[in-house]
């Protein structure tokens, strides 16, 4: 992975337990991952909104890491290595208990045939 010793912040914590902007709209996603460097929680690309790719785009921040229950890998925007790092501020990840694809309550039926 390319050097990411700036634009990885190990203290600052997750925005939340889900996407932000899936959250605020009343949207679901599949995936989710997590700015490394000041922990706003997005939806992966295969999620209808493709949220943390949007906010790399709008602010810089290119690296993230799987904000999903069991996985630590990261991945880099710049150059597409998937990698490991340093372990993050707590949480890191959303609720063992919230779905797959989530949250509980707005995943529609046919969810399958909105993912990219």
């Amino acid at each position: 992975m390319t050097d990411s010793g700036s634009v990885i912040d190990v203290e600052v914590p997750a925005s939340g337990a889900g996407c932000a902007e899936c959250s605020a709209a009343g949207g679901w996603w599949v995936h989710l991952r997590r700015c490394a460097q000041c922990g706003h929680v997005g939806c992966c690309d295969s999620s209808p909104a493709q949220h943390a790719t949007a906010h790399f785009r709008s602010t810089g921040h290119p690296v993230i890491q799987s904000y999903e229950p069991g996985e630590d890998w990261f991945y880099d925007y710049r150059d597409g290595a998937v990698g490991e790092g340093p372990e993050l501020a707590a949480p890191t990840s959303h609720p063992e208990d919230q779905p797959v694809p989530g949250p509980a309550g707005r995943v529609p039926a046919d969810w399958q045939s909105h993912v990219h």
